[in-house]
């Protein structure tokens, strides 16, 4: 194996899961590490490297939602959740503290292998995006290509991939109205199929972070009925 295939992380305190999933993965082309419990998980990542983190929610010592919200403070890697829980307040909840996707279990290998890929491209695709245009502005936003960086008022704001790639769709398009499910196939780059939860999630974090009073957006409205429009503003 070359050190060019990314690694992934894998931590679940079901060691036979664990293995299956590192089997999985592995037979994809990509390197893996395993953890068992949340702290294993941090302790991996802390040593850098890792391209892809999946999390089981229901871990000793440290759960999966608490790992994601304390790797979400240092790294913008992406994060897909694993867990037996199906309901969706959970699947947002998981949303909400910075992962990216959610897979329930029991999954198919097929679709994990799959939301993988979709997650590493999203990802990768934000160095060949530097190619295109070198800085995007509206108002007080400023999208630094180049460095995949945003500016609010000239202060570096800390955007996921998923964060990353929304906004940017936005700052491409200012005041084109983009339907939820638009929105998923463009940036997950796969079919939507009752998506408007998870795009609804997003959505919500990336005003947490850009708006001065997210419940009042100055920038990523939304258009009732259709979808969502970045709003034009002069710099």
């Amino acid at each position: 194996m070359t050190e060019q295939q990314p690694l992934i992380l894998v931590a679940d305190d079901d060691r036979d899961i664990a293995r299956a999933i590192a089997a999985l993965l592995k037979s994809e082309g990509y390197r893996v590490l395993v953890a068992h419990d949340g702290k294993e998980a941090l302790d991996v990542l802390s040593n850098g490297g890792v391209s892809l983190i999946i999390l089981d929610v229901m871990m000793p010592k440290m759960d999966g939602l608490t790992a994601t919200l304390k790797i979400r403070e240092r790294e913008n890697i992406p994060i897909l959740i694993l867990s037996a829980k199906t309901e969706d307040s959970d699947k947002i909840l998981g949303l909400s503290m910075g992962a990216d996707d959610y897979v329930s279990k029991p999954y198919s290998p097929g679709e994990l292998a799959a939301r993988v890929r979709s997650l590493l491209r999203r990802y990768t695709q934000l160095g060949d995006d530097r190619r295109r245009e070198d800085v995007l502005r509206n108002g007080r936003l400023t999208l630094e290509i180049e460095g995949r960086q945003l500016l609010a008022d000239g202060e570096p704001v800390h955007l996921t991939a998923t964060e990353y790639k929304i906004l940017e769709l936005f700052m491409r398009n200012p005041g084109v109205v983009f339907p939820a499910e638009k929105i998923y196939e463009r940036v997950w780059n796969e079919q939507a199929y009752a998506v408007e939860n998870t795009v609804m999630v997003h959505i919500r974090r990336l005003r947490e972070k850009i708006e001065i009073n997210p419940s009042e957006p100055e920038y990523v409205k939304v258009v009732w009925g259709i979808g969502y429009k970045m709003e034009k503003h002069r710099g």
